[in-house]
């Protein structure tokens, strides 16, 4: 299940504190962001699909952005992130 596979996840950080695990499904890797900028860790992601079909284009856009602060005496330098 999915939840027992976060739960996996946030324990293979074990020599680190997890901040955050966020849902990128149905985002490509490149589609994206991370940043590390005045105390937060910013991540968002857009996806757009162009199809043509019988009855002409469709288009398909999705975007999500979270913001997260971090904990009081965690620089910058030290967060890392995986997709």
């Amino acid at each position: 299940s999915m939840q027992r596979r976060l739960n996996k996840m946030a324990h293979s950080f074990h020599d680190h504190r997890l901040l955050a695990l966020i849902d990128m499904k149905g985002f490509d890797p490149k589609e994206v962001s991370v940043t590390v900028k005045d105390g937060k860790v910013k991540v968002v992601a857009e996806h757009e699909e162009k199809i043509t079909t019988s009855r002409g284009k469709e288009y398909t856009y999705k975007n999500t952005s979270q913001e997260i602060s971090l904990p009081s005496g965690v620089s910058e330098d030290e967060v890392t992130y995986s997709l």
